[in-house]
Parts: C-alpha cells; structure tokens; sequence
C-alpha cells in the first residue's frame, strides 16, 4: 500500500517577523503546475523584496529562490511540503527585507519553518486515488447492486441498458475494488462482470 498523502482543504497564511524581516507564507491547493503558478502571480507584491517558492503536483516539483542564495529558499520549502505529505500544494513566502542579513542558515531555516508551520496549520485532507471501471449484470440485480454501491460511496458516471442487461460506468476509491468485485459476484451469483477502465 502507497504511502497516505495529503492536500490542502483551504488556503493558509502566516506572518512571522524575523530579525526584523516580514516572512508572510501563502499555501494553497493546486491540481496542475500551471495553476501554481497563477497562485504564484495572484499574491505576487510589488513592493516585497522576494517571492519564493514551491510546488508539488504528483512527480511534478518546482522551487525558486528569487534572488535569495542558492539552496536557501526554494528548497526548504519544497522540504516543508514533502516533509508533511503534501500533494498538490503551492507555498509562496513574501519577505520584505528588514535591513539584518540572515546568512544562508538563518534564510533556510526562516523559509523552511515558515513554510513548515503555515501548513501545519493549514487544514487538510487525505488524498484517495480513484479508479474507474465498468459492471455489467442482469437487470433483475441493478436495484440492489446500485443501493449496495452508494453505500459504499461509489459514484455512477453512466447507465447503459441494452437487451442482454445493464453496464454502469463507477469511480470508486481504489481501495474498493476487491469489496465491489465480491459485492457483484455475491448478487450475481457470478454472472455479472467487472473491467477495470
């Protein structure tokens, strides 16, 4: 079994001054890079010295120091993501620049604990990968399979009645498959047949 992943149920902010440096972390749940980005561009401030950044999207992950040191910025963010099990999410951090240099330390550890704290604080949700497959039975057993189906939380896309019986189109938790598959051959007494889409 993969490993439990997380996503953002609502956007989060968080300021943090440190040695007189505002650290303002924006996060956000993204379905696809491209809407990180326009994230990236809707908080961007005109007047903020940094806009760094992070995202991930799947296997897909970018980060930016945007002028901060090589590896002090982006990076810790990217950490702070992975580090709780974030999926698609995008943090931003506005800094505006309080006049005492931090070192390339003190910048990683400001822009990864900002980062890492304004998700925590975030609410969030598990992740369920869905799958989609197609069932066919008789019409004698539809009532009671797409009664046992919503229970079970399994969404019907698509009916498709012809004269040898019913094909209904599903997305289900893939973690119920092996339970749906039973639960067609129990009420079909193993006539009813399951493809994976």
């Amino acid at each position: 079994m993969s490993e439990l992943r997380y996503t953002l149920v609502a956007n989060a902010t968080l300021l943090q001054e440190i040695k007189k440096s505002r650290f303002i972390a924006h996060a956000a749940h993204v379905s696809t890079p491209d809407a990180a980005l326009a994230f990236l561009e809707q908080i961007r401030a005109s007047d903020a010295t940094h806009h760094c950044w992070a995202y991930r999207v799947g296997q897909q992950y970018r980060f930016n120091d945007d002028g901060e040191p090589s590896g002090t910025a982006g990076k810790p963010i990217l950490a702070a993501i992975d580090g709780q099990q974030l999926d698609d999410v995008v943090v931003v951090i506005i800094r505006y620049f309080g006049g005492i240099k931090l070192g390339a330390g003190g910048l990683m550890r400001a822009y990864g604990g900002c980062a890492a704290e304004c998700l925590r604080l975030a609410p969030k949700t598990a992740i369920v990968d869905k799958i989609e497959v197609m069932i066919s039975c008789d019409f004698h057993a539809l009532a009671l399979i797409q009664s046992r189906l919503r229970e079970m939380q399994v969404e019907t896309f698509a009916e498709d009645f012809g004269s040898d019986g019913v094909r209904l189109h599903l997305q289900l938790p893939s973690e119920r498959l092996d339970a749906v598959r039973n639960l067609l051959s129990d009420i079909t007494r193993g006539r009813g047949t399951l493809r994976q889409l």
